[in-house]
């Protein structure tokens, strides 16, 4: 993985490249979960190189996360405020957008947990990504998408056991996708808790959380169809 150091309103940032053998066939953004750059997101931008494409890891806050229960004051401290929460989005984008090897390429995003709601407050706000693919992402926001304002085709696959996303807020995600005029895909798995990609969820000891093979090898195939589709 190479360093590549970026800013956002006066904070250093570092995002993480995998590049691929070979000419690229996209760039990705790879936005990670709450507990930012750590081993599982690393996998994913590594799986993305293999498959052909440019990640990059976006990094949330600028320093290091002692442990999982430190990452929540510092989300909590970011996302306070909508505006300067995408501003750090958008900097993770337009930085993998001004790397030599992603001129000209197609460029997609995703995000596993915090990443996922990452990747569609991204999309909500008018971010040129070709498709934003949440992975058991919250859906809720605090600036609903204009009519319009989304422009990247939309993936979510959900845990439909998630209890930090009940289906009223997936109902109410839909009801503002329609409105925005959004092209969207929704697929929920039956009985899947939060965080289902990630192996190591089930050792946390949280009852919301749980690995499910099953719907990280769907989901997973899911995005990649739809990559494939796009690029033809």
């Amino acid at each position: 993985m190479e360093a590549i150091t970026y800013n956002h309103a006066g904070q250093p940032l570092t995002g993480w490249l995998a590049r691929p053998k070979g000419t690229p066939r996209a760039a990705v953004i790879v936005f990670p979960t709450i507990a930012n750059y750590a081993p599982p997101v690393e996998r994913r931008a590594r799986m993305l190189a293999d498959l052909g494409y440019l990640a990059m890891v976006a990094d949330f806050y600028g320093e290091p996360v002692e442990s999982f229960e430190a990452s929540f004051p510092l989300a909590e401290k970011l996302r306070a405020n909508v505006d300067h929460y995408r501003g750090r989005l958008a900097a993770a984008i337009a930085t993998l957008r001004r790397v030599p090897d992603a001129a000209d390429l197609p460029m997609f995003g995703i995000g596993y947990c915090m990443g996922g709601q990452a990747v569609l407050e991204a999309a909500r706000d008018g971010q040129h990504l070709l498709a934003a693919v949440s992975f058991h992402g919250t859906l809720a926001t605090a600036k609903p998408a204009e009519a319009g304002a989304v422009k990247p085709r939309i993936l979510v696959c959900h845990g439909d056991a998630d209890p930090l996303v009940p289906r009223e807020q997936v109902l109410e995600f839909w009801d503002e996708m329609d409105r925005a005029g959004a092209n969207w895909h929704f697929h929920s798995y039956s009985g899947v808790r939060h965080g289902f990609t990630d192996p190591g969820s089930d050792a946390r000891g949280i009852a919301a959380i749980g690995y499910n093979a099953s719907a990280d090898r769907q989901s997973w195939a899911a995005m990649i169809s739809l990559f494939d589709e796009i690029l033809g």
